[in-house]
C-alpha cells in the first residue's frame, strides 16, 4: 500500500478553521487549537440560537400586541381569546405588525374582538 502524506490536507484544514475564526479575540483567531475549541463553540451557540430567535421574536409579538390590546381596553388573553371566537385568524406577527403601523386597523380587530367576547 502506498504511503499518503497528509501536510496539504491538514494545512488546508488549518487555513479553514482559522479563518471562520478571524474575527476571535487573542489566541482564538490565531492558534490552530485554540481556534479550533472557539469555532465549535460559535457553531454550537449559533445552532442554538438560531432555534432561540423563534422564542424571542414570539416574547416580542405578544408584548406588542398586549400594549395595544391595553391601549384599546383589552387585556392580551381578553384580545386574543375575542378572535378566536370572532374567526380571525391572524398570526402573533401579523398582529404585531399591525399593531406597530397600522393602530387604527388594530383598533378594528380589538371591536371584533370584544363585540365576540360580548355575545
Amino acid at each position: 500500500m502506498s504511503r499518503v502524506k497528509r501536510g496539504v490536507t491538514a494545512h488546508r484544514r488549518h487555513k479553514k478553521v482559522l479563518a471562520l475564526t478571524k474575527g476571535h479575540a487573542g489566541q482564538r483567531h490565531r492558534l490552530f487549537r485554540r481556534a479550533n475549541e472557539s469555532m465549535l463553540h460559535a457553531l454550537r451557540y449559533s445552532y442554538e440560537n438560531r432555534r432561540d430567535r423563534k422564542g424571542d421574536f414570539r416574547e416580542l409579538w405578544i408584548v406588542r400586541i398586549n400594549a395595544a390590546a391595553r391601549l384599546n381596553g383589552l387585556s392580551y388573553s381578553r384580545f386574543i381569546s375575542g378572535l378566536k371566537k370572532a374567526g380571525i385568524e391572524l398570526d402573533r406577527k401579523v398582529l404585531a405588525d399591525l399593531a406597530v403601523t397600522r393602530p387604527d386597523a388594530f383598533a378594528q380587530l380589538a371591536e371584533k374582538a370584544r363585540a365576540a367576547l360580548a355575545s
